[in-house]
């Protein structure tokens, strides 16, 4: 086997490969997105797609006209040029098509913004806030939050994604519509899981609003994906998606290792402390 072959079928192994990574996670010679996660990524894949085969259509016709005109209307054939200048119905062609072409695109393309704006009756409320450079997440409606930064190269357990695990990872039900707020303290932010189809800046002294619909659990993964300073590059979105069983018992759990939102330390903390202090 030649050298060219094997590099060839090296490159399609690692394509397919690629092909049945899990959601959630880059993976090395992939190629276009990652599984999607969410129905807002499912409409994103599927109007890419769309769009694609427009743009090939338009390639393809353009190529196509290009070649027949140069070998129809070349020297040899034409010695002496037609001179006519104006040619009404194929002025009207060349006009209505383009614009009907960008009709069939722009339909669905406001229906999914629409789609990706409009917030559902949300079972759960998140806030998200950037800092440099590390995410802070608020739960509201359960009266706690944390902060989540990145776990340095030499702590990472084995099967941990470099620069994408997080210490403490923004865990959500599957199944639920979530209500995504963000903002941020300092500069600019955006948050980023490209498996869910959410890229949201986090604006200073703004409040925006997203939303997701995690399919099925799992490890999701983004960045911050808005230049921020010079460790932009160390500020991972890491998300788990678990079944709401499994949610309400972290709740529980998370509401005794983490502070309330006014900052006050958890219930079991203020136990702890009054235990370990000397007797009068």
């Amino acid at each position: 086997m030649t050298r060219q072959a094997i590099v060839l079928t090296v490159f399609f192994a690692a394509v397919l490969a690629s092909s049945t990574a899990i959601a959630g996670e880059p993976r090395p010679w992939a190629i276009s997105f990652q599984p999607p996660a969410s129905s807002t990524m499912d409409g994103i894949v599927s109007l890419a797609g769309f769009i694609n085969s427009v743009i090939v259509g338009i390639t393809l016709l353009v190529s196509a006209l290009l070649g027949y005109a140069c070998w129809r209307f070349r020297a040899e054939r034409n010695p002496s040029p037609a001179r006519w200048s104006h040619h009404t119905p194929l002025e009207v062609a060349w006009t209505t098509i383009p614009a009907v072409i960008l009709l069939l695109i722009a339909v669905p393309s406001f229906r999914l913004l629409y789609f990706m704006d409009r917030v559902h009756d949300a079972d759960l409320t998140l806030k998200i806030i950037g800092h440099q450079w590390y995410w802070s997440y608020e739960y509201p409606d359960q009266d706690f939050k944390f902060d989540s930064m990145m776990v340095q190269t030499d702590d990472l357990k084995p099967g941990q994604p470099r620069l994408l695990t997080a210490d403490n990872e923004l865990v959500i039900p599957a199944g639920v519509p979530i209500r995504l707020q963000m903002t941020a303290e300092d500069v600019i932010h955006s948050w980023a899981v490209p498996a869910f189809g959410v890229k949201s800046d986090a604006v200073p002294g703004r409040l925006s609003e997203s939303w997701v619909q995690v399919k099925e659990p799992g490890q999701y993964y983004g960045q911050c994906s808005q230049l921020c300073g010079v460790n932009h590059g160390f500020m991972p979105v890491h998300v788990r998606a678990v079944t709401k069983e499994e949610f309400a018992a972290w709740v529980a759990g998370a509401k005794k290792k983490f502070v309330h939102l006014d900052g006050t330390p958890p219930v079991s903390a203020l136990a702890m402390s009054r235990t370990e202090e000397p007797l009068p």
